[in-house]
């Protein structure tokens, strides 16, 4: 069988025309591995990427909530910043799929909560930034399930100082080497303590602190056997108390009988 021969005139168009690039959002500016959608007014996350993309810009946009599976597959993505939305909730299954994850920058945001299960398919995160948003505390679980963190942002945040940062301040305390910006983790609540950095706190702070793990089922008890105890003492108090006075009235009785004259004075 012979070779099929291409014309020249269509080797040389093919040599000049490159082959089409992947799709590129078209609100976004691309570069090999680089997609730039910053300051484009999106709501939400574009959903035509490359899969080749390793940088996504989001920043400076109007994105609220990232739900389930707000990004496609994007097995080569490196580095995500999302830095000035309007970002008040991040779905527990929101970051599928990104697990080559290393860099995530959530700052300057309205995040109030995170959980653990929002960071769990980040295996490979590196550094963390919530700076500048309005978390309280956060849940024991959420910095252990990145177990490749070496840098955490948490500067400017309205932190409470009560028990319910003792989970963050027993990591932080374990991982100093890991945050940054130090100095910028102060008490916002309560009033005494405004602007008290956390990382000046000791172990005697959280003496007072008793962490008990209570199922559901232990409170429901104790919220039966509360008032069911306060009841039954009353009900014992008055029993007790009818005996006291049945048994007087026995004796003064007893006592009448065998002295007449006593109990007419009287």
């Amino acid at each position: 069988m012979g070779c099929w021969r291409v014309p020249v005139p269509v080797l040389a168009l093919l040599l000049l025309c490159p082959l089409p690039s992947p799709a590129c959002p078209a609100a976004c500016r691309c570069a090999p591995g680089e997609v730039d959608c910053g300051e484009r007014g999106l709501r939400e996350v574009p959903w035509s990427l490359s899969t080749n993309t390793s940088t996504l810009w989001l920043g400076h946009n109007f994105i609220t909530v990232l739900g389930p599976r707000s990004f496609p597959p994007l097995p080569g993505l490196r580095l995500l910043s999302l830095v000035h939305n309007r970002l008040e909730l991040i779905h527990g299954q929101a970051l599928l799929g990104l697990g080559a994850l290393q860099e995530l920058d959530l700052s300057h945001n309205y995040l109030t909560v995170l959980t653990p299960e929002t960071f769990l398919p980040l295996t490979s995160l590196a550094m963390l930034n919530l700076g500048s948003n309005r978390l309280g505390e956060l849940e024991p679980g959420v910095l252990g399930a990145l177990p490749q963190l070496q840098a955490l942002l948490l500067q400017d945040n309205p932190w409470v100082c009560s028990c319910g940062i003792l989970p963050l301040w027993r990591w932080l305390s374990h991982n100093r080497e890991k945050v940054r910006e130090k100095s910028l983790l102060l008490c916002r609540v309560p009033e005494q303590l405004n602007k008290y950095p956390i990382m000046a706190f000791g172990d005697e702070s959280f003496r007072q602190c008793q962490e008990t793990s209570l199922s559901s089922q232990h409170y429901i008890a104790s919220f039966i056997i509360g008032p069911f105890s306060f009841i039954a003492s009353i009900f014992f108090c008055t029993f007790l108390g009818s005996l006291i006075v049945f048994y007087h009235n026995l004796r003064r009785e007893s006592h009448c009988w065998r002295r007449p004259h006593i109990c007419r004075v009287h």
